[in-house]
């Protein structure tokens, strides 16, 4: 693995939503230059407030080893991408729209040299499809993050077609130094790997749901309290190395030709769409919410995210490995 000094090497966020600050936290946690672009004006304004919101939680959380003040110093925020002009690695956070894509990538490339890494944080569009965008190709690819970036350990690499695996593998041993468990996919496939045995699980749940085999409360809490309790520390593979793989395969036998394998989006999931309905962020989803219940989630996914970020640590795969 490769030797860096994070403080060495500048890097880009362009997009300063959610996701894009919460990620330019991580990398100015990690020790990183970062230089932020704003493309919209509500960004230039709001991101620079959300990013020092999110560092006095880390402190609170105990991720920081120096003042707050001390990272704020190390970030730049602008609407010019001009400011990329040095970065070693530029990520993309901005709607997930081929079109905006496209502008964004255009002017990154202007603004970058030639060996600067770009990435997309795109969990739904084909690294292969946003790369022909990108001049040299071979140095673009999927890096694609968990909320909140600086307390979740997850980091999924995708190449593309035309990816250069070095390149990939560059930012691999970089991510090390995030606190990130990386991976690499090495094959752009569609919906990437977190993705698809996600909404496998969705699709399942919902259809379970639609023929009254069980509830939507009582589905939550058969996952939360069975896999939940395991999948930090095993994961899905392990896992079925625990409990057996004799017990595994009957298991699938039996269970595998019952599988929901449809196609078509339920209708309860349509009918949210339709209403335009978005769970705490209107109070509306599968629950409803009053307004302080849906802060209360809030504040209790970031106090779970810091105490699961700490458990995680505490039992590494290769510790239990070789312990």
């Amino acid at each position: 693995m490769n030797n860096f000094t994070p403080c060495d090497i500048p890097v880009g966020v362009v997009g300063l939503g959610l996701m894009g600050s919460s990620i330019a936290v991580a990398l100015l946690i990690a020790g990183h230059p970062v230089k932020a672009i704003a493309p919209l004006p509500e960004d230039n304004e709001l991101g620079p407030l959300r990013i020092k919101e999110q560092l006095i939680l880390c402190k609170i959380s105990g991720l920081l080893v120096h003042p707050v003040e001390y990272y704020v110093a190390s970030l730049q925020v602008s609407e010019d991408y001009s400011l990329l002009k040095n970065c070693q690695f530029v990520l993309e956070c901005v709607v997930e729209l081929i079109d905006v894509k496209n502008a964004v990538y255009k002017r990154i490339t202007s603004n970058t040299r030639q060996d600067c890494v770009i990435a997309s944080n795109t969990s739904a569009i084909p690294i292969s499809v946003l790369q022909q965008f990108v001049s040299h190709p071979e140095r673009f690819m999927g890096v694609h993050w968990a909320e909140p970036a600086y307390m979740t350990r997850f980091l999924e690499i995708t190449c593309g077609n035309q990816t250069a695996l070095h390149k990939a593998e560059w930012v691999f041993s970089l991510a090390h130094y995030w606190d990130k468990e990386p991976t690499i996919l090495r094959k752009d496939i569609r919906g990437f790997v977190t993705n698809r045995l996600m909404y496998a699980i969705y699709r399942e749940a919902l259809s379970l749901i639609k023929k009254g085999e069980t509830t939507i409360e009582d589905t939550d809490k058969a996952f939360r309290y069975d896999a939940g309790s395991w999948m930090t520390l095993m994961g899905i593979f392990r896992r079925m190395d625990f409990i057996g793989l004799k017990d595994n395969a009957e298991i699938i036998k039996n269970i595998f030709p019952k599988l929901n394998n449809d196609n078509e989006i339920p209708e309860i999931m349509q009918r949210m769409i339709d209403e335009k309905a978005k769970g705490t962020k209107t109070s509306v989803g599968f629950y409803n919410y009053t307004e302080e219940e849906a802060k209360r989630w809030e504040e209790n996914f970031a106090l779970f995210n810091r105490d699961i970020y700490g458990l995680a640590a505490k039992y590494p795969s290769d510790i239990v490995n070789h312990s």
